[in-house]
């Protein structure tokens, strides 16, 4: 019986194990069979990144877009990415290294002139045409693509202005030809300075598609198809997720410095560091620091299209400000300084087609008034520093009483206001340690005294 009632107990234990092994293998194995279900889907999620190309095409443009296509080419999955454009254009060496990228992406790239009221003026309108899918929001424009020069002008030699113009038609011609669109229309951009409305860009034949909203885009891309890297793509895009791309901190701060109202509050910043180092030298920090903010200016007027009437109203405008405390005026000069230097900020920038940068007003005036307002005041109070008596140095030791510290045989030393002076008397007489002497003459760094006694006794018989 004892035998029999330890194989029962036996069986039961063996039982009741393997029904605990089972129930735990179940659980475990439960996040298995969803993550071999979830790598055979039956829709693959395709992953759209949106990154922004707004303000100036520039260096800080084009190395965005380089980082993040390098970023999105090494996804798994199917992706496309999707550059929101709004430019008035900029700098054509850096629009050839974004149109070379645009066509040897290895992923779809669709560019999107958006929000409503954006536009691909100048070589927004090369970046569009570039694109593997052109899209428009209704309220943007393209166009406008003929070459100018910093200052907004035609280039000067009819000679060199033919050869930029017809090297720029070609490129935005063979642009067209290579994503199938209306190269003649394209063409005249860059000759004739057209631009087109949206509805009329997709009508001429430069767009692909009109959308609202990027989920509009969305829809419209699904099932199209596009030339990749020689090969026909469709789009699939019934199953997607979408992701956004900021552009780094690093080209933050670099597109900072090239906006148009930054880059003039650099500029006049930098001019008022670089008077006040006129005005007191002696120091290094303000001539270091105006230096910095000229040349951090000049690097946005490098990467921005520019006025020289703009130039000359904002070096007019510190030039008054500084005729005016010469002269002792009331304020005057200095309100009408501080006039040209908004108006010089107005006109300073210009797009490539020759109209004014569009910028932050209140932005600029504020800056501009913050720091007219802070020169004024400084300027004011070195220049009545200039006025005061001398109080430091040899000038600063006429009049005034030292102290012998070694006595004078008849060379030793003096204290004059807390600085140790090499001092001869003028008689030639030992003047004990501790005695008070008046300084009669210096000769370089040597003190001429005599006796502060003698001094005064020659003061009253002189009375």
């Amino acid at each position: 019986m004892m035998f029999r009632g330890s194989a029962f107990s036996l069986s039961l234990f063996l039982h009741k194990s393997f029904r605990k092994t089972l129930f735990c293998l179940l659980v475990f194995s439960l996040p298995l069979f969803g993550m071999l279900l979830g790598a055979f889907p039956g829709e693959a999620l395709t992953r759209v990144v949106v990154t922004p190309l707004r303000g100036s095409v520039g260096v800080p443009m084009e190395r965005h877009l380089q980082e993040v296509l390098e970023e999105v080419s090494s996804y798994k999955e199917d992706v496309i990415l999707v550059l929101e454009l709004d430019t008035p254009g900029g700098l054509v060496s850096s629009m050839r290294g974004i149109t070379k990228t645009l066509l040897a992406a290895p992923v779809p790239i669709v560019v999107w002139v958006s929000p409503q009221g954006a536009q691909a003026a100048s070589a927004g309108a090369f970046i569009l045409q570039a694109a593997a899918v052109a899209a428009m929001a209704p309220g943007t424009n393209v166009g406008a693509a003929h070459p100018v020069t910093a200052g907004g002008e035609d280039v000067p030699s009819d000679t060199m202005n033919e050869k930029v113009t017809n090297d720029l038609a070609a490129h935005i011609r063979s642009l067209a030809q290579e994503r199938g669109r209306n190269a003649v229309a394209a063409e005249r951009m860059v000759r004739y300075s057209l631009s087109l409305s949206a509805p009329e860009a997709l009508q001429e034949g430069v767009a692909d598609l009109l959308a609202d909203n990027l989920e509009s885009l969305l829809a419209a891309l699904q099932g199209r198809e596009i030339s990749l890297e020689g090969n026909k793509v469709v789009l699939d895009l019934q199953e997607y997720r979408v992701e956004q791309r900021l552009m780094s901190l690093r080209l933050q701060l670099l597109e900072l410095v090239t906006r148009p109202d930054v880059a003039y509050l650099l500029l006049i910043a930098g001019l008022y560091a670089v008077v006040f180092e006129i005005l007191s030298p002696g120091g290094f920090v303000l001539g270091t620091s105006g230096a910095v903010l000229l040349l951090l200016g000049a690097l946005g007027l490098r990467m921005l299209p520019f006025n020289w009437g703009g130039i000359v109203l904002l070096v007019a405008g510190v030039g008054v400000m500084i005729l005016d405390l010469l002269v002792g005026g009331v304020g005057i000069l200095s309100l009408m300084g501080s006039v040209a230097l908004v108006v010089g900020g107005l006109i300073l920038f210009r797009a490539p087609g020759g109209e004014l940068l569009d910028f932050s007003l209140s932005f600029m005036i504020g800056g501009a008034a913050v720091l007219t307002g802070f020169f004024l005041l400084a300027a004011w109070g070195v220049w009545r520093s200039l006025k005061k008596p001398v109080t430091s140095g040899y000038e600063g030791l006429q009049g005034e009483k030292g102290k012998v510290i070694k006595p004078l045989d008849p060379e030793g030393m003096v204290l004059y206001h807390g600085e140790y002076w090499k001092a001869v008397s003028s008689s030639g007489e030992t003047i004990p340690k501790g005695a008070g002497v008046r300084l009669v003459r210096s000769e370089g760094l040597l003190l001429v005294v005599t006796p502060e006694e003698k001094s005064v006794s020659g003061e009253k018989a002189g009375s």
